[in-house]
């Protein structure tokens, strides 16, 4: 499965929200050095309920609109 994610970094509290055809992702770290991306990888495989190796940036890996998959 693939879906479009977008990524608000340093928030106080991480959340999923699904809006529209997308998903907003709330990260608690900083984009700094692969942080943010590493707990947004964290943060999907645990609301998805798989592991964190079946979640994969495929676009926009520097970028707040990012391309996941996410094998189940």
């Amino acid at each position: 499965m693939r879906i479009q994610v977008i990524v608000v970094p340093n928030a106080k509290e991480s959340y999923v929200k699904k809006e529209g055809d997308s998903y907003v992702v709330a990260v608690d770290a900083p984009p700094v050095k692969g942080k943010a991306n590493r707990r947004l990888i964290e943060i999907l495989a645990d609301y998805f309920g798989v592991k964190k190796s079946s979640v994969r940036i495929i676009k926009g890996e520097k970028q707040r609109r990012k391309l996941i998959e996410i094998i189940k």
